[in-house]
Formats: C-alpha cells, structure tokens, sequence
C-alpha cells in the first residue's frame, strides 16, 4: 500500500525556512476524500414459473437450461391380428401342456398359457392354446368326436389325448398331448366343455 500524501491544514505554523516573507503563506485546501461509488442495487429476483407458483412439478432442463418440449407424447395402441377375430370363446382356462417325443420316448414342455374352445361363425369348434409372453401357438386343432380324454395316470387335474392335424407349427402333425391344471374341478370342467364341443361337431358333420 503507497504512503499517504504529507497534506497540511488548517491551524498548523508555516516551518521556517532561508528565505521567508512577510505575508503568512495560505494553507492549502486538503483535497476532498473521494466519495464511495454507491453500491449497484441487487438484481431484482426473477419470477418463478407459473408451474411452480402452482405446485406443479416442474421438470428440470426445461428453460434457458435446455430444451422446452411443447406437448405431451401420445401412444396409440396397436392392433394384432390373432385369427382369432369372428370366433366365439366357448371355455377358457389357465394351464401347463406337454407334448410326448415320440423319438426320446418322454414328456416335453410346450408351455404355461390360456387354453380356449373357440367356435366360428360356421359352428367349427377348435382347441387353441397359446404361450404366456410370446403368445406363441403350442396347440392348435379341431375338436373331433374321434378325440378320446383320458385320465393321466397318478393325477386328477391332468388329461391326455392324441390328435391328428394339429397346427401350431403350421404344417399338420399328428401329436400326443397332456394338459393339467389348477385343480381337479377345473380339469373336470375342461373335459365337460370337450365332449360337448365334440357333439357340436358331430351334429355338423350329420
């Protein structure tokens, strides 16, 4: 910091020096002290968005500190074609269906899903099954009268059955199918719901 200025005032005697006069030498003026710059009065607080006046939740990056996204996006749904359209649901239920290897000789899983009768306009009665998720087809055949439930061996909530011309995997095959359900009265209502789709299809045929 410099040394402040060596300034005379008022009241102080001249110093004496060689060369003197007779009039008494004027003090000089001290100089006036600068006045402080005012201080710049603080910036006036901007307005709060109308959303937060609100209550309303005010997503961030909207604004100055990003991009404003005018409007709402909206979906529309998608309709699938299942085949399905025109057919009456006769009988439905959730189950778990196994098909039999004939080559290795065992029991294979075809999936957990929704098993329906389902009739067309004709009065044609076919049994549909589809996988949970992928809505996959593991059965799908007409219910002809030739078709015989029968009991699986050691449980009262499970039936099988063999059938010619099942098209799930779109060529017909003939297959041996075993489907069991939640209990036995559900079973007992599938073979019900069966036989009388069954009879639906042989009065078609007389």
């Amino acid at each position: 910091m410099e040394a402040a200025p060596d300034v005379k005032t008022e009241g102080e005697e001249p110093e004496e020096t060689e060369e003197t006069t007779t009039e008494e030498p004027k003090a000089e003026e001290a100089p006036k002290a600068e006045e402080p710059a005012p201080a710049p009065a603080p910036a006036a607080a901007e307005p709060a968005p109308a959303a937060a006046e609100a209550g309303e939740d005010v997503t961030p990056g909207d604004g100055e500190d990003g991009p404003k996204i005018e409007g709402e996006a909206k979906f529309s749904a998608v309709e699938v074609a299942t085949g399905e359209e025109g057919e009456e649901v006769t009988w439905k239920r959730r189950a778990k269906l196994f098909r039999f290897d004939k080559e290795k000789q065992e029991w294979k899983e075809r999936g957990t899903g929704e098993i329906k009768l389902l009739k067309s306009a004709e009065g044609k009665i076919r049994c549909l099954m589809r996988r949970d998720g992928t809505l996959k087809i593991c059965a799908n055949h007409l219910v002809l009268p030739s078709i015989e439930l029968k009991p699986n061996i050691g449980s009262d909530r499970s039936w099988v059955w063999s059938v010619a011309g099942d098209v799930s995997e779109e060529e017909p095959t003939d297959e041996v199918f075993a489907i069991r359900f939640q209990n036995a009265e559900i079973a007992n209502e599938f073979k019900t719901s069966f036989e009388d789709a069954q009879k639906t299809m042989a009065a078609l045929s007389s």
